[in-house]
């Protein structure tokens, strides 16, 4: 169970580093990121949104005029940038860490987590949002299920890997600060 002492131990062993959360979109990455800041009282970033601040303009609109690899450039600096600034929580885009740089930046001055879902959560919870340029398609199932085949060998790398499961925020919060205490003792 976690408890305030909790809260000292995730903060003294994160120094200036910053908590960073990637996996899939529908994982629960800014959700349960800004819960979770909440609980250890720093702050929560989302890239997606300091992308579209910086852009000004909205991630699919993004995508649909300068393209993924634009996007994903742009994302690289902005993580860099928000990396600089720790501790925080920060909620990466689905395809963040598929980037070797991110991924070494990530590392050095951060502690990953992984929100790793199966396919029927992360679709139940996408079903609803038409936001998400990669699933913009006629078959986001299969899109879906081949972003999880490229990318859950390479989000794998994270310190910690949390399975998300349909449960309250709490008790996913709870998950998490326990995980956390563990990776840091």
């Amino acid at each position: 169970m976690f408890d305030r002492n909790g809260t000292k131990v995730i903060r003294d062993y994160l120094g200036n580093q910053s908590i960073v959360l990637i996996g899939l979109m529908g994982a629960g990455k800014t959700t349960l990121g800004r819960r979770l800041a909440k609980h250890l009282d720093l702050p929560f970033k989302d890239a997606d949104q300091e992308i579209e601040a910086a852009a000004g303009m909205d991630v699919t609109e993004f995508f649909a005029t300068f393209g993924e690899e634009k996007f994903r450039e742009g994302e690289e600096k902005v993580i860099s940038r928000l990396l600089d600034n720790g501790p925080q929580i920060l909620a990466t885009g689905g395809g963040a860490y598929m980037r070797q740089t991110t991924r070494d930046n990530i590392k050095r001055q951060g502690i990953s987590i992984w929100l790793r879902g199966d396919l029927e959560l992360l679709m139940n919870r996408i079903a609803l949002r038409q936001t998400r340029p990669l699933l913009q398609v006629d078959n986001p199932k299969e899109v879906m299920q081949k972003l999880i085949d490229e990318r859950y060998p390479v989000y794998a790398q994270a310190n910690i890997t949390i399975d998300t499961i349909d449960a309250p925020h709490n008790v996913m919060i709870e998950k998490l600060l326990d995980e956390m205490i563990e990776y840091a003792s």
